[in-house]
Formats: structure tokens, C-alpha cells, sequence
């Protein structure tokens, strides 16, 4: 069976600015796959061009083995999809947006469930104007779920959204996942990534930079540890044979797979320091910057 998305070796080009150069992913049916980047790194631009309001320069970009531009209206039937650009008229609020869309679906979602689901009732009469970048937010993923799409791309879903919201809309992927759904996020943070993402795919200038598995995606394993804030890292380090890294006043990394503790309690007691939290850590965030950071000076940009 072919993949609900595909894209092959995708170039998009602004004139003379190459936006997005040779991008290649797949989704499939029951996958949530997360498109991560630092801005204009063309997360946006390549959503766009699979949604088929951007044509490609070259290559090919398929949504349920149809053309996006050739095929847009039959496509945007079985998408459900949230963009960055664009809104609800004004004067509508929630619920009459939600109404009217989901009159166009033969079988659409109950809107007042979606309005439940995310949080929307205390502002579901509420004008579009008057919404807090969140409730709009909401709204617009609402929106996206409405129709029951078999393909979700969403761009920047959780933008805007406090951190409860953050839990819902996780908590809706995951359903949209468990119920079949094809869906591609692309997203600033790091931490939703690796919440619901079953693939990864790191983006810089344009380009993928790195494609896989969160756990193949991941740095290697650090040990994290918690002892007063004004610890001498640099004697510590020395003790340990390793390098000690302050994240936060009090919390501590050792680039290290593995750390006996009792030479970590030892070391620590040396400096008049206890031991108050040991773990180990791989952390998508590390991989990230590092591959950002890699492609960066390779780039000499």
C-alpha cells in the first residue's frame, strides 16, 4: 500500500532563493511524523506545497497517491489542515464556524464535541476577534478535525497554546494516530516531539539534515544529577573523570552512558555536596542542536 503522504525530492524556488531543496519524507496511515526546524528552515513552505497552494519547482508531492494541485479539491476532501496564515471571519465565533464547516461533510464530527474536546466552551460564542491566540488556535485544529480526515498536516499546532492546551492537543494526536490517521506536525518544540512523534525529520536551510525514529534520532545517553547550586564543576569533573556541566542552578550533566553512583556520592561528599537526584537522560533537544549546529558550520553560513 502506498504512503498517505509522499514527498520526493522536493525543491521549491522564491526567484532566485531556494527555499526548500531536494526534501524527500513519507507518512503513513496510523503514524505521527514531526517536522522540526529553526525558522526558514522551509517546514512551512513544504506544508504549503503539499497542500497544493504552492506548486513545486521540481520533484513530487502526493497526499493519497493525488496531486495537490492537479487533484487539490479531491484532496483537501480527506485533509484535515491547520496553516500559520489565515483565520475565521471576524464577527463568527467558535461554534458558528464550527457549524457551518462541519455542514459540508457528510459525515462530520458532532462540532459541540470538538468544542469540548478543546477547551472552547467558556468562548464558543465568542467573536473570532476577541479570542486570545490560543482559544484561535484551538479553534483552528477544530476545524482541521471536523470532516474525520484521513491525512492531518498541521503547522504549529500547539503555537500560542498554555500548557494544558498542550496536553489536549497531544492527547487528540494520539487519538487521531490510534484512529488511523496519517499526520505530519511540523513544530518549534522539542518536547511534543518527542511526547507523540513516531518519526522525526530535522530540517535546516531548506534541506533534511536528519530522518528516523526517535530513538534513532536521540543523542547518546547522559547522567543528570541534582546537589547544591554552587557546586565547583571543575574540581567535580576532575574527580569523576568525566566533564560536569551545570543545566540549572543545582541540576547537572556528565556526558556519560552510565556513572557509578557510589563514586558520584563520594566525589560529591568531597566538596561538602550530597547527592540529591540521579537519572540518565537521551535527549532529542542535544541531537537536534548538534545537527543544526553541524550543518551550520558545514554550510560556513
Amino acid at each position: 500500500m502506498s504512503h498517505a503522504i509522499e514527498i520526493e525530492n522536493l525543491a521549491v524556488n522564491f526567484g532566485s532563493t531556494l527555499a526548500v531543496g531536494g526534501v524527500s519524507l513519507s507518512v503513513d496511515y496510523g503514524e505521527v511524523s514531526v517536522l522540526l526546524g529553526p525558522n526558514g528552515a522551509g517546514k512551512t513552505t513544504t506544508t504549503e506545497t503539499l497542500l497544493g497552494f504552492r506548486s513545486p519547482s521540481s520533484g513530487r508531492v502526493r497526499i493519497q497517491g493525488l496531486d495537490p494541485v492537479t487533484n487539490h479539491k479531491d484532496v483537501m476532501r480527506g485533509v484535515g489542515a491547520l496553516l500559520q496564515k489565515g483565520g475565521v471571519w471576524a464577527p463568527m465565533s467558535p461554534r458558528e464556524v464550527l457549524a457551518l464547516t462541519s455542514s459540508y461533510y457528510p459525515t462530520p464530527r458532532d462540532y459541540r464535541e470538538l468544542i469540548d474536546l478543546l477547551n472552547l466552551s467558556s468562548c464558543a460564542t465568542t467573536p473570532w476577534r476577541r479570542l486570545s491566540g490560543g482559544e484561535q488556535q484551538r479553534t483552528l485544529l477544530a476545524l482541521a478535525l471536523v470532516g474525520r480526515p484521513r491525512v492531518l498536516i498541521l503547522d504549529e499546532p500547539t503555537g500560542a497554546v498554555d500548557p494544558e492546551g498542550h496536553r489536549v492537543v497531544r492527547d487528540i494526536l494520539r487519538s487521531e494516530r490510534a484512529r488511523g490517521c496519517a499526520i505530519l506536525v511540523t513544530t518549534h518544540q522539542l518536547a511534543d516531539a518527542e511526547e507523540i512523534a513516531d518519526r522525526v525529520v530535522i530540517m535546516r536551510a531548506g534541506h533534511v539534515v536528519a530522518n528516523g525514529t526517535l530513538d534513532e534520532l536521540r543523542g547518546d545517553k547522559v547522567v543528570l544529577f541534582e546537589s547544591r547550586a554552587d557546586l565547583d564543576v571543575t574540581r567535580l569533573s576532575e574527580l569523576l573523570g568525566a566533564t560536569v556541566v551545570c543545566e540549572s542552578p543545582g541540576h547537572f550533566r556528565v556526558a556519560v552512558a552510565s556513572l557509578d553512583a557510589g563514586l558520584l556520592q563520594t566525589s560529591l561528599a568531597s566538596l561538602d555536596a550530597q547527592l540529591e537526584g540521579l537519572r540518565t537522560r537521551a535527549s532529542l533537544e542535544e541531537r537536534y542542536l548538534e545537527l543544526v549546529q553541524a550543518d551550520r558550520e558545514g554550510s560556513g553560513s
